[in-house]
């Protein structure tokens, strides 16, 4: 879908372009992250003879309202059966919540990766709070509303900057503690403590666009910084040692990429708390959708790749991986240079569009590669 959406601009297709964005969005989110980290979570912290046959129906029920998803909202964008299915998944997500803290296997209860997967969870249903409050928006003030975006802000925050980001690093501590590797108390809880407070802090960044009181940037700029602080603890207890962790030259690729993005990310969200530079995100989409690509396809999707191939659940080789982060890497470029060019009012060269689709192809092309070489036995 999403290169579906890089051809539109190209081709003349006659679909609903705002209709497959959202389709696209659900899909890559839902589909794609939550399906994969709740399955690392499953695999990681779960008392399986306990829980199975729940655990099946579970996953079976969140397919159902995923494929429910994939069929209504690129033919009608948000209306009553896509709105259906997406209320049918929210559902299914918090009986996974309840499921997921009713049967964690107790030799984990004190697990420090499992304290980051719990409050990871936490967030993703606070998160949950902005599509409920979408539907009072719409009826009451209606789409124009700041409300409305405000709402959609709220639930993508915590999506990203809450539950998955702070679930990879549950994975990350649970695969660190797995080795016999210990993290001192006070250490985790200064390290725990602030990037919570990052968390929460850091919403106020998707606030900005509506230029509020110099409060709210101020406390958008201490989220951020305490976020910085967070992972320079956690980085400052690992960076000596881990090659403990045993990560084969791939997986290593891979951790290096992660914590490359991070950097850039918390670099980004530090500028975007000073009134200039959120203007400036505020004005130029592109700035805003390389940053969530950057995200979502980077940080998110490549720590991903990195847990399925530890783990043996999803085998990655270098040559897949490097298609994926070719083309992660070359779209992203003409995505920021496109803000960029805007910003500074210089037009872009000739071919961008055509280039930008074509380059966008390398990303299925290495996830079609990873899948091939996963494809069963006969």
């Amino acid at each position: 879908m999403g290169l579906l959406l890089r051809s539109y601009p190209i081709f003349a297709f006659d679909f609903n372009y705002r209709f497959v964005v959202h389709a696209h969005s659900h899909i890559a989110l839902l589909g794609w992250v939550y399906v994969a980290l709740t399955t690392l979570l499953h695999y990681c912290f779960m008392d399986k003879d306990a829980s199975s046959r729940r655990y099946k129906r579970i996953f079976w029920c969140t397919q159902a309202t995923l494929v429910g998803m994939l069929v209504t909202f690129p033919f009608q964008g948000y209306a009553l059966f896509s709105i259906i299915f997406s209320t049918l998944f929210l559902i299914v997500s918090y009986v996974y919540f309840y499921y997921f803290w009713k049967n964690i296997n107790p030799k984990y209860r004190h697990s420090k990766g499992l304290q980051c997967a719990k409050a990871a969870l936490i967030y993703m249903v606070i998160s949950s709070l902005g599509p409920w409050a979408l539907g009072a928006i719409m009826n009451s003030l209606g789409a124009q509303s700041i409300w409305y975006r405000l709402a959609i802000y709220f639930y993508l925050h915590f999506q990203y900057n809450g539950w998955m980001i702070l679930a990879l690093v549950g994975l990350f501590i649970y695969v660190w503690e797995q080795r016999g590797l210990e993290i001192p108390a006070k250490t985790f809880a200064r390290f725990f403590i602030s990037l919570n407070l990052g968390v929460v802090l850091t919403f106020f960044l998707s606030t900005l666009w509506t230029k509020p009181s110099f409060w709210f940037y101020v406390l958008a700029g201490l989220g951020a910084l305490a976020q910085l602080y967070a992972f320079s603890v956690l980085w400052s207890i690992f960076k000596n040692r881990i090659d403990n962790l045993s990560f084969s030259k791939v997986q290593f690729l891979m951790f290096k990429s992660v914590l490359f993005l991070l950097m850039i990310k918390i670099v980004l969200q530090l500028l975007t708390a000073l009134p200039y530079f959120a203007n400036m995100a505020a004005n130029y989409l592109d700035l805003t959708i390389g940053y969530l690509h950057l995200t979502f396809l980077g940080i998110i999707s490549i720590g991903l790749f990195l847990f399925m191939d530890y783990f043996s659940l999803f085998r990655i080789s270098k040559k897949s991986y490097l298609w994926y982060f070719l083309g992660f890497l070359l779209t992203e470029t003409l995505i920021f240079y496109r803000g960029m060019a805007a910003w500074l009012q210089r037009n872009i060269f000739n071919g961008h569009l055509e280039i930008l689709a074509l380059l966008t192809l390398l990303i299925p092309l290495g996830i079609a590669m990873m899948l091939i070489e996963n494809r069963a036995p006969n």
